[in-house]
């Protein structure tokens, strides 16, 4: 009988791999990543993060259902991991690439990854997450194209263009970035003061360069455009902190897909894209022949003491010598919260588009679910035994040197972290560090409320699925707050903005088994605490349900001894 079920399981393991394999095609990269000192981005010696030599990194083009190799080669002096934000890693969180389910690829080696974009389509990125990695560069932009059976809601555009937009410091990632966060605490601070941290960001790069006309004379990003023609845009916040409004003088923009959503076509003249944000816009070539501003300046910000931070392209025509001329284009004012969240709400599901599946988006709703669980989460910022720390219901993510998935495999997480110790709806009467592990019902609906305690923008993700965003608010939410949910349309993302001082409620259906981190996406907050993980568990270990651990594994940690060359351990924060 127990041989009957080994054949069994290897036989539906094999059925699984060539179910994905159907519609398919397999993409195979190899990167080298190095820190160059040339690249100078801006006016300061800093190492920036490279993928074979290029900054921002190379694009991953992918159709639904690709399956992705990327053999990653660590030219570095420090470990690094890849995660691909967005990607849901369907039954695979062996791929995900954070902490919490992957050991480090360490200095001098290469380690592959194989990760199915399965049942996606949309606009996305991939970034370093490895302590403050992401702020050096080591980032790239993803597409997922749909495939030819299923039909794009809107003509072929002429061109696609990827735009990685974000801010900048001109610290070194690896020092400058470090020191302020762990200097000048006082222990008596409590959550609400400022304590010490990054502090404003200096620039804001367009595809890893500064604005146009610097005095440093650095190449600015330029767009070439022909007279009459539709081009499509996908933009990504790729930055460490700064929410900006995107905008190109004197044209305007269609908006046609978020994070994997088609969503109902509205005309902007402006748009804010939050910290780990993705979205595609139309703009269509029907001005003069000449050169126009693109500019991304903060939004929900105070920008008074800092008002010339800003990105700046140029859209120019092709066969044009005229030079740009005029004002840059104004966005709203900085703080003007009720165009945001406005905006925010005005984006709503094409609940008759196709997707990644010929069924149109709209099969899948939230009208009538059941909920099974309600998280209710407040990001705040806390000392804890003299350093400061940001926290979920007052406890801050303590990073153990041994993943835990390698944990929950090897040993449901013995010795590693405590099952379901963490509070989901209540806080902590104190601040204290804690490895923070919750269980998911698999196949269940999921309510996550985030509450954003802070007087700064905050923006959270989760790993592994798409979540819809059913409302915004002010003040504190209660169970009343439910009256005021969109949940006719609501547009599915991975990630959502939290406004200072406000909540953002989303659902989640837990459908896809393994370890999954949920984060604030701005990089202090998280490398400060901000995070935690959903353990999603089916007892069934059929490889249809779940994946096993990948031939290449890597082991580090309590499991260090398994590996036959060995590994450096993940250097764990605080």
């Amino acid at each position: 009988m127990d041989r009957f079920l080994v054949d069994f399981r290897a036989f539906a393991l094999l059925l699984l791999l060539a179910a994905s394999k159907a519609w398919a095609a397999d993409i195979f990269l190899e990167w080298n990543i190095a820190a160059d000192t040339t690249i100078r981005p801006v006016d300061a010696d800093q190492p920036v993060l490279t993928i074979n030599g290029m900054f921002p990194g190379p694009l991953i083009n992918s159709t639904t259902n690709d399956i992705v190799h990327v053999n990653v080669f660590n030219n570095l002096d420090e470990p690094l991991l890849f995660t691909w934000n967005g990607i849901q890693q369907r039954l695979n969180s062996w791929q995900d690439g954070v902490s919490g389910t992957n050991c480090p690829i360490t200095p001098g080696t290469n380690w592959t990854y194989v990760f199915q974009v399965k049942d996606q389509i949309g606009s996305y990125f991939y970034f370093l997450s490895t302590n403050f990695q992401k702020a050096g560069g080591g980032f790239g932009p993803l597409r997922i194209n749909n495939r030819n059976v299923i039909a794009v809601p809107f003509p072929k555009p002429e061109a696609e263009f990827d735009l990685l937009i974000g801010d900048w410091y001109f610290y070194s990632y690896r020092v400058s970035l470090f020191a302020p966060l762990k200097m000048g605490c006082n222990p008596s601070q409590t959550a609400g003061d400022n304590l010490i941290g990054l502090g404003f960001p200096h620039y804001i790069l367009i595809n890893g360069k500064p604005f146009y006309n610097n005095s440093w004379g650095r190449a600015y990003e330029t767009i070439e455009v022909t007279q009459g023609k539709t081009y499509w845009l996908r933009i990504s916040n790729v930055g460490s902190s700064l929410s900006f409004n995107f905008r190109i003088q004197n044209h305007q923009m269609v908006l046609v897909e978020t994070e994997g959503s088609y969503p109902q076509q509205i005309v902007l003249d402006s748009l804010d894209v939050h910290v780990g944000q993705s979205y595609s816009v139309l703009v269509t070539a029907n001005q003069n022949i000449g050169g126009y501003y693109m500019v991304a300046t903060p939004t929900q910000a105070d920008t008074s003491s800092f008002p010339d931070i800003k990105g700046v392209g140029i859209l120019r025509y092709a066969s044009s010598d005229v030079n740009v001329t005029g004002p840059l284009p104004a966005g709203p004012d900085p703080l003007d919260r009720e165009f945001s969240v406005n905006q925010s709400r005005s984006i709503r599901w094409n609940m008759t588009a196709g997707a990644a599946r010929p069924n149109p988006q709209g099969t899948f709703n939230v009208s009538n679910v059941v909920i099974n669980q309600t998280f209710v989460l407040h990001g705040s910022k806390w000392m804890i035994e003299d350093q400061p720390r940001h926290t979920v219901n007052n406890v801050s993510y303590w990073t153990p040197s041994t993943p835990l998935k390698l944990a929950d495999h090897f040993f449901n997480g013995t010795g590693v972290y405590q099952l379901d110790e963490f509070p989901v709806d209540s806080i902590n009467t104190e601040a204290s560090y804690g490895t923070s592990v919750v269980s998911g019902f698999h196949k269940g609906w999921i309510q996550l409320v985030f509450q954003n305690d802070l007087d700064k923008m905050d923006a959270w993700h989760l790993d592994g699925f798409g979540f819809y965003v059913v409302g915004f608010g002010d003040g504190k939410w209660s169970p009343e707050s439910r009256s005021t949910y969109n949940l006719l349309d609501p547009v599915l993302r991975s990630t959502v903005q939290v406004y200072p001082g406000g909540w953002s409620a989303v659902y989640a259906f837990l459908d896809n088994p393994g370890m999954w981190n949920l984060r604030s996406q701005r990089l202090e907050n998280w490398y400060l605490g901000q995070e935690m993980y959903i353990r999603v568990f089916d007892s069934d270990p059929n490889p249809i349900k779940e994946r096993p651990p990948p031939d290449n594994v890597l082991l580090c940690g309590l499991y260090l001894h398994l590996q036959p060359l060995g590994i450096i351990e993940l250097c764990c924060h605080p």
